[in-house]
C-alpha cells in the first residue's frame, strides 16, 4: 500500500506543481507570467499577472507538498481548490478531455481527496515528522475548504459573459 501511495503522491503532486510552473514561467512549455495572465483573461478572469501568480504559486506549493507527503491534508486542500477552479472553467465543454472537458481536473481532485482520506503512507515527510496518521475528518475539511475556496475564487475573480443587448 505504501508503494502505491508514494507513486500516486509523486504523480499527482508533480503534475499539479508542473501545471503551476507553466502558469508563471517558460519552463515545461509555459508561456511566462504574461502568458499565464493571458490564459486567465481568456477564460474570463480578472487580475492579470497577480491572478496567474497566485494560481501558479498555489499549484506549485500544493503539488510539491503532496509529492513530499508533507502536511498532506493542507496540500490536498490546495490541490482541490485550484483544480476546482480549472473544473469550473472547463465545465461547459463536458466531461471528456478530448473536448477540452473537466476530466483531468476531476481526476486530480479525486486523487487529492483520496490522499486526504488515506494519508500519505509510510514513505512521506508526514510520517518522518510524526504527523500521521491523520484522522478521517481531514477529508471533509479538505473537500469543503478546497471546493469552497475554488468556487469562491471563481465567483470573485470571474467576469460574467456579456449579455446580449437585444438589438438584433
Amino acid at each position: 500500500m505504501d508503494t502505491g501511495l508514494l507513486i500516486l503522491r509523486l504523480l499527482a503532486g508533480l503534475l499539479v506543481a508542473g501545471h503551476g510552473v507553466q502558469k508563471i514561467s517558460f519552463r515545461l512549455g509555459g508561456h511566462g507570467l504574461e502568458g499565464g495572465a493571458r490564459e486567465f483573461r481568456g477564460d474570463g478572469f480578472r487580475g492579470g499577472n497577480l491572478t496567474a501568480l497566485a494560481a501558479g504559486a498555489g499549484q506549485i506549493g500544493s503539488g510539491l507538498l503532496l509529492a513530499l507527503g508533507l502536511l498532506t491534508p493542507l496540500a490536498a486542500t490546495g490541490a482541490i481548490g485550484v483544480m476546482t477552479v480549472a473544473l469550473t472553467v472547463k465545465w461547459h465543454n463536458g466531461l471528456w478531455v478530448q473536448n477540452d472537458g473537466y476530466e483531468y481536473p476531476l481526476v486530480l481532485i479525486a486523487t487529492a481527496a483520496a490522499l486526504a482520506a488515506t494519508g500519505p503512507g509510510a514513505w512521506s515527510l508526514d510520517r518522518v515528522l510524526g504527523l500521521t496518521p491523520y484522522p478521517l475528518w481531514w477529508l471533509g475539511v479538505a473537500l469543503v475548504s478546497g471546493i469552497g475556496s475554488g468556487l469562491l475564487t471563481r465567483v470573485v475573480l470571474h467576469t460574467p459573459a456579456p449579455r446580449p443587448t437585444g438589438d438584433a
